[in-house]
């Protein structure tokens, strides 16, 4: 949502709907700050979330009460309406795939310009989607020019025929749909569908990281998504359909606990690895929620949730191997997501994955310091950044990109304005 406060301040919105939480995050970007791309949080809300499974809508009634509960408590937080929101798309379903555009250059003395390398991309995107899919994005690679590679910006440029490489990401239209109807219902429109993953590794990586090569990876509660960089292109993004709630199973089938007594053990003692843990360590169950006293060896906790964690790092190294990526990515790993609490992570990664690898946490964003440090609100702070950057006054993305996603937006809120008297 942008609307101006005061003069030259102006205020962005962004909700990511999670399989456990919905979360939103409101803004303010001061293009006036020395030209700096700091965002000032106003507020971060975060609500139990109903009708989503694996990242997809399963329940759109319950759903639209989860946004319009997260909503109504950021509206009485600022003080005023959220009108308009950047969301948060992920899901299993989604895919990508690269294709390429062809044009000629339209001046005649062969200079070229923004027009040309628009209709390139836009002819990169003509390739037909596949079955029931729509585009999400369109994101530029790298350009040629008379066959001259490896081209990041050739506005300006002298040629005939231009080429764009691009990498086209799609969603199922049905979920694109559902995702939209609900957001709509709860009241308020939407600025565009963005890709989860590709929003948070824009807030958490630094252009030299994604220069050298890094891959980012979100551990959701049902899913863990990751997005990889290099060359400051994206290589690949991929939803894997296990996160942290698996871990809280097998926590809760390993004690023959409760889910939530499992939950409170993962969040408060959860540890990948278990060689560095005494034997003699105990956990009483009663601590955490428990209705009786009970003591776990710590040990034996670790040993599930490193079995769990391990299995994750796997997935995700296959997916890099998939890329031929695996193990040459000199920026390594960004954890982030609710799932990345789990104690110990980044050590137990380095050994499975032979990366450097940290946390992720959002850069250039200052207040609610709770929040930002907070690894959960990584997606929903990306997509607040990711509107700054397409939106406020004088800045340009990073990350250049074509959106279709706001064309099928456009065509429900029509059909729902058409059916209100």
């Amino acid at each position: 949502m942008i609307f101006k406060r005061k003069q030259n301040l102006e205020i962005i919105s962004g909700i990511d709907i999670g399989s456990s939480a919905v979360r939103v995050v409101v803004g303010q970007y001061d293009p006036d700050e020395k030209n700096k791309r700091n965002i000032q949080i106003l507020a971060a809300v975060e609500v139990p979330s109903e009708g989503v499974h694996k990242g997809v809508i399963t329940s759109i009634e319950e759903c639209v009460s989860s946004v319009s509960n997260a909503l109504e408590k950021t509206e009485r937080t600022i003080g005023c309406p959220i009108e308009h929101l950047w969301v948060g798309i992920s899901g299993t379903d989604i895919i990508s795939q690269e294709s390429k555009g062809v044009v000629a250059v339209a001046k005649t003395d062969g200079e070229i310009e923004d027009e040309d390398v628009d209709r390139a991309v836009e002819a990169a995107r003509t390739v037909a989607a596949p079955l029931n899919y729509e585009v999400l994005h369109v994101i530029p690679m790298t350009f040629s020019v008379d066959g001259q590679t490896g081209i990041k910006d050739p506005v300006g440029m002298t040629g005939i025929r231009l080429e764009a490489d691009t990498r086209i990401i799609y969603g199922l239209s049905s979920h694109i749909k559902n995702i939209t109807k609900t957001v709509y219902r709860a009241g308020v429109d939407i600025d565009d569908l963005v890709l989860s993953i590709l929003a948070n590794g824009e807030v958490v990586t630094t252009p030299r990281q994604k220069e050298l090569g890094v891959v980012v990876v979100n551990i959701g509660s049902s899913t863990t998504s990751l997005v990889v960089y290099e060359d400051g292109d994206v290589v690949h993004t991929a939803v894997i359909p296990v996160g942290s709630e698996h871990i809280t199973n097998d926590v809760a089938i390993g004690l023959r606990s409760s889910i939530d007594v499992a939950e409170r053990v993962k969040i408060y003692f959860g540890e990948c690895e278990a060689d560095k843990i005494l034997k003699k360590e105990k956990i009483n169950l009663k601590d955490c929620g428990s209705e009786v006293f009970e003591e776990v060896s710590k040990k034996y906790v670790a040993e599930i949730v490193g079995a769990r964690v391990a299995e994750i790092l796997e997935k995700v190294n296959e997916e890099l191997t998939s890329v031929q990526k695996a193990g040459v990515l000199p920026a390594g790993v960004l954890f982030t997501g609710g799932g990345s609490k789990i104690g110990g992570l980044v050590e137990f990664s380095k050994d499975i994955m032979g990366l450097p690898a940290s946390l992720g946490y959002p850069l250039d964003i200052k207040g609610a310091a709770d929040k930002v440090k907070d690894l959960s609100f990584g997606t929903s702070i990306g997509l607040l950044k990711w509107g700054t950057m397409l939106h406020s006054t004088g800045m340009k993305s990073s990350l250049p990109l074509v959106n279709s996603s706001s064309k099928i937006v456009e065509k429900i809120q029509s059909l729902f304005k058409s059916l209100i008297p």
